[in-house]
């Protein structure tokens, strides 16, 4: 039998108690991840315009090549083994590997100008996903962090957002904003069921037990945000332990045309999974899609990687579509930077920030065309540059979030979305 004084205990060996009271005391696992309560923040931000309520991001982690996916330049010589195919879009060509993209370019927006200075992955992941460089003395929000702030959660059951392979989290927002991390989509959320001899009943007793057992430390600690964020974690968790919506995370009851036409893959997995949580009223969900950072043999390894990408986009944007939820939901490809044009001795492409492409679908984006433009080895941004700070207002314009309202870290500086960026109106 051990015991202790509850009241000597800080936040963080708190969070190890509850932890362990739920993984032992309680006979459960605790489910890795705390999410907003349903009050926590406004289902509409004053003066926002956009259709999107909805956001899945697909990240291309490693820095995709543009020349070989979404800006081939044909007739070049640093178009390499890259062939191309014609769009829907006037003068519009995309890589031979997406021809998928190609039949539906009517519904998406090409962005054929972004640039940015940073050519270190990590730091250049951080500034996608934020719109700032990384800081030592601050940790800054991601997008689905943002969304939940400004936006508020739809489902009372459902977290607001879910990270599927990764991203940044919360930063001075707070655990409470933090996305559910999830690793295999096919998977699911996992360590969600209580052993077989656990009951509701048994369940409650245990947890009016532990209620009374933390019932000193709670009372001097009513002024503690990090404790009562955490006293909110496992309340959620309980009630989505309990409620039917948590089916939403299993992909096996999606029909067998679905799975086939997403793919059998992680990528695809990711997707489905995806369309399933904002159709139950998740706000955002991050997918990401590794290892494009082709230095070698690129010609041998972007065709499947580019294949798979394509099939996925595709499928995601026809079932949107077809169920009426592509204008509510916006989707996005993003990358770090690009790969520079020369192709250098190992075959492949090395980094390259000057120029670099994404994709815009759904959401209120003015689909069938392709913003901005590369030089005729889309080495430099020739016309209409974006910088990450500016695709990154324009998904917050989408989305009905003022690019400029600022948010206060806890040691009082000013923070936006956007950082400065301007949103690009000729997109949304």
């Amino acid at each position: 039998m051990f015991s202790f004084d509850p009241s000597k205990l800080d936040s963080l060996s708190r969070r190890d108690l509850m932890h362990r009271a739920a993984r032992y005391c309680l006979g459960v696992s605790a489910l890795p991840f705390a999410f907003q309560t349903a009050s926590g923040a406004p289902a509409r931000t004053a003066g926002s315009t956009g259709k999107a309520e909805h956001l899945i991001y697909l990240y291309m982690t490693g820095a995709m090549s543009q020349l070989d996916t979404l800006d081939p330049k044909p007739g070049r010589e640093v178009q390499g083994q890259t062939g191309v195919i014609k769009t829907k879009i006037p003068g519009v060509q995309l890589s031979e590997h997406m021809s998928g993209i190609a039949s539906i370019s009517d519904k998406v927006a090409v962005v054929r100008s972004l640039n940015t200075t940073t050519a270190a992955h990590e730091q250049a992941r951080y500034l996608m996903r934020t719109s700032y460089r990384p800081l030592a003395t601050t940790k800054h929000p991601g997008l689905g962090s943002w969304m939940q702030k400004m936006k508020g959660r739809i489902s009372k059951e459902l977290p607001p957002s879910v990270q599927i392979g990764g991203g940044v989290g919360p930063g001075y927002l707070g655990a409470q904003y933090a996305p559910v991390p999830l690793g295999d989509p096919a998977q699911g959320l996992q360590n969600t069921k209580s052993p077989a001899y656990l009951t509701d009943d048994a369940f409650d007793k245990r947890m009016t037990l532990a209620n009374a057992f933390d019932s000193g430390f709670r009372t001097k600690s009513t002024k503690n945000s990090k404790v009562n964020g955490y006293d909110d974690l496992y309340s959620d968790a309980i009630r989505l332990l309990r409620s039917q919506d948590l089916e939403a995370f299993d992909i096996s009851k999606e029909p067998d045309d679905q799975k086939t036409a997403y793919g059998e893959t992680r990528l695809g997995h990711g997707a489905l999974l995806a369309r399933r949580l904002v159709e139950r009223g998740v706000r955002f969900v991050e997918i990401s899609f590794g290892s494009w950072d082709h230095h070698n043999q690129i010609f041998d390894n972007v065709p499947d990687k580019a294949q798979e990408l394509d099939k996925v986009v595709t499928a995601l944007i026809k079932d949107l579509s077809s169920r009426g939820l592509l204008d509510s939901t916006l989707v996005v490809i993003g990358t770090e930077f690009g790969r520079k044009p020369k192709i250098n001795q190992n075959v492949g492409r090395d980094h390259h920030p000057a120029a670099f492409s994404s994709l815009l679908a759904g959401g209120g984006i003015k689909g069938g065309q392709a913003y901005g433009k590369s030089d005729e080895d889309a080495f430099y941004v020739e016309d209409d540059g974006v910088s990450v700070e500016d695709f990154n207002a324009t998904i917050a314009k989408s989305l009905g979030i003022p690019h400029d309202q600022e948010i206060f870290s806890p040691d009082g500086r000013p923070f936006t979305i956007g950082n400065g960026g301007t949103p690009i109106t000729k997109l949304v």
